[in-house]
C-alpha cells in the first residue's frame, strides 16, 4: 500500500505521515529530504529535479507500505499513479499561517531575529506560504493541488480542518480499511 499525503505548508502532513507510519509499521519517506540539500540552516540549497526523483523512488519502490508526505505534482507523471490512496490536508489560512510562524521560530530561534539573510528567508517563505489560497499566483497553490487530485490514479480522501492529528488518523484508518474489504 502506497500513501500520499499533501497540502499546503503548515497543513500537518509531516506529523500525521510520520505518526500514522509509526502506528501502522509503515516506512515513512518526507519529500522534503529529497527536495532540499542537507544544510545548516535547513531549506537553502534545492537538489535537481532528476537526482531527487531518483533517490525518492529508489526508496517508495523499495518497501510495500510506504507514506510520503509532501506535494509531488510537479515531480514527475510517475507519481500521478504510484500511490493506492492520497489523504489532502486544508486549514484555514490564519491557523495555517501561525502555525508556520511558530515552526520559523522555533526552527531559527534568535538567528530569526539577528541573522539577516535568514530573517529575509523566513519572511519570503511566510509570503510565499501565504499564497497558497490565490488562485492567480504562480506556485503551490490549492488550484495546482485540486488541478493534481484530479490526475491521480486513486483516490482522495480530503481531511477538511483543525483536526487533532489522531482524528485525521482514524479518517485514513477508516479509508484503509474500506480499500482493503473492497480487495476482498
Amino acid at each position: 500500500m502506497k500513501i500520499i499525503i499533501f497540502g499546503a505548508s503548515g497543513v500537518g502532513t509531516t506529523t500525521l505521515g510520520k505518526s500514522l507510519a509509526e502506528k501502522l509499521n509503515w516506512t515513512f519517506l518526507d519529500a522534503d529530504d529529497y527536495y532540499w540539500e542537507k544544510t545548516n540552516p535547513p531549506f537553502q540549497q534545492k537538489i535537481e529535479l532528476k537526482r531527487r526523483n531518483e533517490q525518492l523512488k529508489k526508496h517508495f519502490l523499495n518497501h510495500e507500505n510506504v507514506i510520503i508526505s509532501g506535494s509531488l505534482v510537479t515531480w514527475g507523471a510517475f507519481w500521478n499513479s504510484a500511490f493506492d490512496l492520497g489523504a489532502f490536508l486544508s486549514l484555514p489560512k490564519a491557523i495555517r499561517m501561525d502555525r508556520l510562524r511558530k515552526r520559523e521560530q522555533e526552527r531559527y530561534g534568535k538567528t530569526l531575529e539577528t541573522d539577516q539573510a535568514i530573517k529575509e528567508k523566513s519572511k519570503a517563505f511566510l509570503a510565499w506560504a501565504g499564497k497558497y489560497d490565490d488562485e492567480k499566483f504562480n506556485g503551490r497553490t490549492i488550484t495546482q493541488h485540486r488541478k493534481w487530485i484530479s490526475m491521480l490514479n486513486c483516490e482522495v480522501l480530503e481531511i477538511h480542518g483543525d483536526l487533532t492529528n489522531g482524528e485525521r488518523q482514524d479518517r485514513i484508518i477508516e479509508c484503509l480499511e474500506d480499500f482493503r474489504q473492497k480487495l476482498t
